[in-house]
């Protein structure tokens, strides 16, 4: 077991590998999985691109994207990332569809987020479309707060924020 994983009361998290690439590729390909992220849906071309630059960001701040199993089966991802626009280190979570709707999600990004703040990360911030309720929703309930909207794209998005000593 790598000591970045992550145990919650039902998944693991697992610090994303090369091993995970098929399962990464699957769901960064799944337009009601990944649609809404940050450089929408992927190819398996950019998939292993964003894949070496995780493993990157592992090896360079100890924190980085997870992989979240359930009873061993991978049902999506969650972590950090350098966001491209300089806002710092910004708070991701996907899961394929029919994962959805039993707070694995909020589990995991909870999870993802308290192991970023006990490895020394004091600033985490998160985007989500002003209109994605979901993914709001669960960032409230991890105690993020929205500090500011923006527009991308010709949509209104929520930049949310976790701050702690």
């Amino acid at each position: 077991m790598d000591l970045r994983s992550v145990r919650t009361p039902r998944l693991w998290l697992y610090p994303v590998t090369w091993q995970d690439m098929d399962h990464m590729a699957a769901l960064k390909a799944d337009g009601a999985a990944f649609g809404q992220m940050l450089g929408g849906v992927r190819t398996r071309q950019q998939a292993e691109q964003d894949m070496a630059e995780d493993i990157a960001c592992w090896a360079r701040y100890r924190v980085g994207i997870f992989t979240i199993r359930e009873n061993g089966r991978f049902v999506g991802m969650t972590g950090l990332h350098v966001r491209p626009d300089g806002r710092g280190f910004g708070l991701r979570f996907a899961l394929h569809p029919w994962a959805r709707g039993r707070g694995i999600a909020r589990e995991a990004a909870n999870a993802a987020l308290n192991f970023a703040h006990d490895a020394g990360i004091r600033r985490v911030v998160a985007v989500a479309a002003e209109n994605n309720v979901a993914s709001r929703t669960i960032l409230g309930g991890i105690g993020m707060h929205p500090v500011e909207t923006f527009v991308r794209n010709g949509q209104t998005m929520v930049l949310y924020e976790s701050l702690r000593d």
